[in-house]
């Protein structure tokens, strides 16, 4: 599988329950239908937990949404689009009431796992 991680912040006047709410009820369905060629579209939303020397979790996203694809030529050709294009305006707009947009981050991953069986 060939995955593209965004990690996003929620707009700072906007609750974590109603944030989260907003994007499975309205965002993640609009998204879902710009989404040819996804195999998997994966919210992972994070509660932060205090790091034992430095304290807070303070700068990191709110969610990590994974695009996974089986097809590695799909998977590139979104890649090329969204780290150049801006996403279609029925997008942009929505994503004007969930997010940061000038928080977005997006990388792709390279997986290794260790056998612990």
């Amino acid at each position: 599988m060939h995955k593209i991680l965004l990690f996003m912040k929620r707009r700072p006047d906007i609750s974590v329950e109603a944030f989260r709410d907003y994007y499975e009820t309205h965002h993640a369905p609009l998204a879902a239908k710009y989404s040819r060629g996804v195999t998997r579209y994966i919210r992972r939303y994070i509660d932060a937990q205090p790091h034992p020397e430095t304290g807070a979790f303070t700068d990191g996203p709110d969610v990590i949404t994974e695009l996974w694809f089986a097809d590695e030529k799909i998977f590139r050709a979104t890649l090329a689009y969204i780290t150049t294009s801006l996403m279609p305006d029925i997008i942009v707009e929505d994503e004007k009431n969930l997010f940061d947009r000038a928080s977005f981050r997006i990388a792709t991953v390279v997986e290794q796992e260790t056998d612990l069986g």
